[in-house]
């Protein structure tokens, strides 16, 4: 059986850094045109209102009203291909475990005004960008930590059980295969900026495979982490876009001319070693052999990728955004970016 979720890989690590400088966006474009509202669809509600009642009806109304989507719930996310829609629910609304996570979803998000208002600014400038862009279905639902921003057909999942904020009971629970470093950013004010990574990274900007370099995936993401500065909430905090500590922001800025002297000293730029580069553009509580005593911020690669695409468009306001995420000469941003910053 063929299922629609595009990739299983969880969003919730952002790979892709975002920088520090705050970056205001003094020419953003007028969008009060857009005809847009984003809604939420309540999945995760919708599924628990069916404990207790009839199993064949409750899998009836789910499947008309979530098609594809609630197809993938059953056999992907919560269960697996030879488990029927029966086996799961029932096994899900026995288990107390479920139960108590959906009440805490409940509390934490009686509703989700707040991200649907998010949501709806920031598509209102992907659809600016992108006229042609098609916008998903939004559906949010509780998984036991499997999936955090799912991508199937026509819809983006957002597993609120992974939003509940950083000092939630369960993530000290799930410590062990979910590191704090980590969960600390599972928190209501990352869903509008993770929502819109991943339909960046999945339906907008497909990364070219002969990108091998660290240069070239630098660039790459960097681009990604500068179209965010461009649709997000202008009250989006860099850090948050990152997420860095305001501890890891202040590291990154002050030794910004380290960071870059320590690429060149190591000629990491063309290194296409996939072992070496990635402790550069993974996530990590730190970046190894950058810092003292384990104090960097993590993916510094991802960093100034994003710091060398904002000197470049910043030294080139003629560029569009459309322009620039089309174009896949790392290379050339890089040197028309002038790009030196000043060891501390």
């Amino acid at each position: 059986m063929k299922y629609n979720v595009k990739h299983s890989q969880i969003y919730l690590f952002f790979l892709f850094a975002i920088i520090f400088i705050s970056c205001k966006q003094s020419n953003r474009p007028d969008v009060s045109d857009v005809k847009l509202k984003i809604k939420i669809e309540r999945f995760d509600q919708q599924l628990y209102s069916g404990k207790g009642k009839s199993i064949t009806q409750t899998n009836d109304f789910l499947s008309k009203n979530y098609g594809l989507f609630y197809d993938d719930y059953i056999h992907k996310m919560v269960g697996s291909p030879e488990y029927n829609y029966q086996t799961v629910l029932e096994t899900l609304y026995k288990d107390q475990a479920y139960t108590d996570l959906t009440n805490e979803v409940n509390t934490v998000y009686p509703d989700l005004k707040k991200q649907e208002e998010g949501l709806t600014e920031t598509f209102k400038y992907i659809k600016h960008y992108y006229p042609k862009a098609k916008i998903p279905k939004f559906i949010s639902f509780v998984s036991g930590f499997s999936y955090q921003m799912p991508v199937g057909d026509n819809y983006l999942g957002i597993g609120l059980d992974m939003f509940l904020g950083k000092d939630s009971k369960f993530y000290r629970a799930i410590i062990q295969s979910v590191p704090m470093y980590i969960s600390r950013r599972f928190a209501p004010e990352y869903i509008v900026p993770r929502v819109a990574e991943t339909f960046a990274h999945e339906e907008l900007f497909t990364e070219p495979d002969e990108n091998r370099t660290l240069l070239s995936k630098m660039i790459f993401q960097g681009k990604i982490l500068y179209f965010l500065d461009q649709v997000l909430p202008e009250n989006t905090a860099d850090s948050i876009k990152i997420g860095y500590t305001t501890k890891q922001l202040d590291w990154a800025q002050t030794y910004e001319g380290d960071i870059w002297a320590y690429y060149l000293e190591n000629n990491l730029l063309y290194e296409t070693d996939y072992q070496k580069i990635q402790v550069y553009l993974a996530e990590g509580p730190f970046t190894p052999g950058l810092g003292e005593n384990r104090n960097s911020a993590p993916k510094l690669g991802i960093w100034t990728g994003w710091q060398i695409v904002r000197k470049y468009m910043e030294t080139h306001p003629d560029i569009t955004l459309q322009q620039l995420m089309a174009d896949q000469d790392g290379q050339k941003i890089l040197n028309q970016s002038k790009y030196k910053p000043k060891q501390k």
